[in-house]
């Protein structure tokens, strides 16, 4: 009887010593995590950053608006022109009120009305022309700035970055300590943007000197590629 009791107790025993090391080595796994647990808590750094005017603002963004503005360049002279010439016969219109017969009025309205028309068609083409050229700039401009960003959060260890060029961000408040557009955009223009490369120098060489040739006969004027328009016609 003695001896089962004996054996029942040195089981126990040893169920304890098994529960102990178990437990101790849980609380000694337990512990990295809880150390992770505590570095994890630490302040998130968080940044804002106004994307499209980093984008016009880089020298590239800025190279590519001025190439968009002169191609854009004739189109809004012809249009200014047309709106000129509206501006003119309206004002035709009404320095006539008193002096012009009911038709030559009605002519004049018809004109303006027309030409208004015709005008406010090509604006619309013009308008949607410059949106669809300005989207293709800024689709290849936003690819390289998205990885100059992620480039600069990364070595800066920002957890988050958030565009706030909309008028509909839902950030209501950021300070200006958190605002990292200025160093996005210097970053972009340092690793991004390359100028173009400056014109070698001309390097000119001593020739001996050769007989004079004789003086070619004089070649005939290049025709112009486009006719010259002709001047307007003024009514008598």
């Amino acid at each position: 009887m003695k001896e089962m009791r004996s054996f029942v107790v040195t089981k126990n025993l040893l169920t304890f010593t098994l529960l102990g090391g178990v437990m101790a080595g849980q609380a000694l796994a337990q512990a990295p995590a809880a150390a992770a647990a505590a570095a994890s808590a630490a302040p998130t750094k968080i940044a804002v950053i106004q994307v499209q005017a980093a984008l016009t603002a880089t020298k590239e963004g800025q190279k590519a608006a001025a190439e968009l503005e002169a191609r854009m360049g004739p189109r809004k002279k012809e249009l200014d022109g047309r709106q000129a010439e509206i501006k003119d016969l309206q004002e035709r219109l009404q320095r006539g009120g008193n002096t012009l017969s009911d038709s030559a009025k009605e002519d004049l309205t018809r004109g303006i009305d027309t030409k208004t028309k015709s005008f406010n068609r090509q604006v619309e083409d013009a308008q949607a022309e410059l949106e669809q050229e300005q989207q293709k700039v800024i689709g290849g401009l936003g690819q390289k700035m998205m990885a100059v960003i992620d480039k600069y959060a990364q070595q800066n260890g920002y957890a988050l970055v958030i565009d706030v060029s909309s008028q509909n961000t839902p950030v209501l408040y950021a300070s200006n300590s958190v605002d990292i557009t200025k160093e996005v955009i210097d970053l972009y223009d340092k690793t991004v943007f390359t100028p173009a490369p400056a014109a070698a120098p001309a390097t000119t060489t001593a020739r001996p000197a050769a007989a004079r040739p004789a003086a070619p006969a004089p070649a005939a004027a290049p025709k112009p590629i486009v006719a010259p328009l002709s001047a307007p016609v003024k009514k008598q």
